[in-house]
This record gives structure tokens, C-alpha cells and sequence, in this order.
């Protein structure tokens, strides 16, 4: 995570995941801020524990929990286990609430994400579909 304080704010910097090289300077391509958080918040997710090498404990047990049943018991599970993730990896953003939609029909779940970016007046609001992967 790099940070650049401006006039305007601090903003937010990571590397793509893509790894796109900018073809002026032959430098990687950044993301800012929101979508900096936010491909920092589906990379969390989608990472199980004991996945990076010598740090075992970042993750989230999401993926493990999408191949449990359909149940209200499984959508809370997946609600606190996304907002501990997040509240504890993820200090550029001030978690507000976690909302999860299950749809059976397609095996998914609708999943709404608002937080706060610290140093930053408005709310954003970030959509995601967990499914199944094999």
C-alpha cells in the first residue's frame, strides 16, 4: 500500500492485478483510491488461510463457506466472516455494513458492501457476486 499526501487528501495506490504496463513509460499501471480498496477487498475474500506464503493468517474462509447448504445460518456466517476480514486487513476503510442476498437458483450470493474510505466524505457502496469455483 502506497501513499501520496496531497493538497486534496491522501490518495490510495496499489498495483493492478493484471500487472498492465502503461505503454508512454513502460511503468505498471496504478489504481486509485476506490479501486484500489476495492480490488484490495475481493483479493481478501477470495484468499483462504495458509494461501501466502509465510502469512497464514490473511484470508477469509468465504470460498470454504460458499459449498456449505443454503441456510440463514450459512448468509450470517458469510456476513461475519467478510466483516471481520475486512475490519481487520483493511484499515484504509471504516467497514458500515455488510448485506448478502442469497440466490439459490444460480448457487451465489448477492453481496452489497459499504464503507467509509478513510479521509473521505462519502460513502462507497461495492456490488460482488460470490459464487462457487471448482
Amino acid at each position: 500500500m502506497a501513499t501520496t499526501n496531497i493538497k486534496l487528501g491522501t490518495v490510495y495506490t496499489d498495483i493492478r492485478g493484471d500487472m498492465s504496463v502503461n505503454p508512454a513509460n513502460d511503468d505498471l499501471l496504478l489504481n486509485k483510491n476506490e479501486n484500489a480498496i476495492q480490488n484490495s477487498i475481493v483479493n481478501l475474500l477470495t484468499t483462504n488461510f495458509y494461501e501466502r506464503p509465510f502469512q497464514a493468517d490473511i484470508g477469509s474462509n468465504v470460498m470454504g463457506l460458499l459449498f456449505e447448504l443454503d441456510t440463514p445460518q450459512t448468509v450470517y456466517n458469510l456476513r461475519e466472516a467478510i466483516t471481520n476480514t475486512i475490519q481487520a486487513y483493511e484499515p484504509r476503510c471504516q467497514l458500515i455494513d455488510v448485506i448478502i442476498e442469497s440466490d439459490s437458483d444460480r448457487n451465489q450470493y448477492n453481496v452489497e458492501i459499504s464503507y467509509y474510505i478513510t479521509n473521505a466524505e462519502a460513502p462507497q457502496i461495492f456490488n460482488t457476486i460470490l459464487k462457487r469455483v471448482r
